[in-house]
């Protein structure tokens, strides 16, 4: 599923029939007779296959003039993580997104960070995901404010603040549009209020080897107490003084809570979040691919749940998960080019099974002397 075109509509529609899992977040699916679009696992009875039509993305159905369905919820789906790394720009430029980087800039500007003229970098998303990069932002928003609305206790001024809307009008008038409702109708009464800070709860795709993910935090100094991170928040560097922390929750969810004395730091606090715990990675996609190297094909067997530790601060040009690290040596890198854009899983495998790089070639060598 690496572009808009790949998508097959009939596997798409049976996916949905059966409501498998394995698609949930991969694509959605656009409702011609009731304006909606769905998740693959939307308990709602399936509709006919003539009404119905899929796209890669959320933001590609509500460009398209769909609104979430709000029996499955499509901000609760994981991300789409299957094509990432296919191309470093739009995955660099999603990052940028989703810390907020058309809130207050245009796309002319989020190009220039990226290097890429205006036009290129349109292309790419329509290639992608299907949207452009302002419908892919507007996406976040409302997305964003949903799992707000639903999950806190937050007045909808502090929803629109905290989920990037640059004013009370435009959220009320961007919700009406889509819903045909305000946004506080939206809201589930009776919801339990969590004291001290927004807690809201983030979805990733299984399994997900936790203990693994928090010695890796834990061994590189982050504050790590049992299941709990934590980590300070600052002015500088986050938008906000504050803390932020994270335990797992739920299989396929985590609970997050974020204390920021200013609510417009939220998005970049989540996006960065997602990136320490890696929750746009995709355990089917990597394993499948890595599993063609016969060394790696074990190891990805017996942790199929391991995540990268991601940065809090990362301006690295390549994406995480096919980045190598530092002390790579030649013969290993060149090694690991078919585990693009995996490489840094494949590394990482190798990491915590203890197999240097250099044991891994002398196998090779010994395989084809023999």
């Amino acid at each position: 599923m690496e572009n808009v075109r790949d998508l097959d509509q009939e596997a798409c529609y049976r996916a949905v029939l059966t409501r498998d899992a394995r698609f949930d977040g991969r694509f959605f699916g656009c409702v011609k007779t009731t304006g909606i679009y769905c998740r693959p696992v939307c308990p709602a009875r399936t509709p006919k296959r003539e009404n119905m039509f899929f796209v890669v993305s959320a933001a590609a159905a509500e460009e398209a003039g769909f609104r979430a369905c709000l029996r499955c919820r499509p901000e609760t789906a994981p991300d789409m993580g299957a094509w990432r790394g296919t191309s470093n720009t739009v995955s660099r430029a999603l990052a940028l997104i989703e810390a907020g980087a058309l809130d207050e800039g245009d796309v002319d500007a989020l190009a220039g960070r990226l290097g890429v003229g205006e036009r290129h970098l349109r292309r790419l998303f329509r290639q992608h995901l299907g949207a452009a990069p302002v419908s892919v932002a507007q996406t976040r928003r409302v997305l964003l404010a949903k799992a707000l609305i639903h999950q806190t206790d937050l007045s909808m001024a502090q929803v629109a603040l905290a989920s990037g809307f640059g004013s009370v009008r435009r959220f009320n008038e961007t919700f009406q549009a889509l819903y045909d409702r305000p946004p506080s109708a939206l809201r589930r009464r009776g919801e339990k209020v969590h004291e001290g800070g927004v807690r809201l709860s983030l979805p990733y795709r299984p399994p997900y080897d936790w203990d693994a993910m928090l010695a890796a935090l834990a061994a590189r100094g982050d504050t790590v107490e049992g299941r709990k991170w934590s980590r300070i928040l600052t002015r500088d560097v986050d938008g906000a003084d504050g803390a932020v922390s994270v335990e797992p929750a739920e299989s396929g969810r985590i609970s997050v809570c974020v204390e920021a004395h200013d609510l417009k730091a939220l998005p970049g606090v989540l996006a960065r979040v997602r990136r320490v715990f890696d929750l746009s990675a995709d355990p089917d996609a990597i394993g499948r691919d890595l599993s063609a190297d016969p060394a790696l094909k074990p190891l990805i067997a017996a942790r199929p749940g391991l995540r990268l530790p991601g940065a809090w601060v990362d301006d690295g040009a390549e994406p995480p998960n096919d980045r190598l690290p530092e002390e790579t040596d030649d013969t290993l890198a060149a090694r690991a080019e078919p585990w693009r854009p995996w490489r840094a899983y494949g590394a990482l495998h190798l990491a915590t099974a203890g197999v240097p790089g250099a044991d891994l070639m002398e196998t090779d060598d010994a395989k084809r002397a023999a």
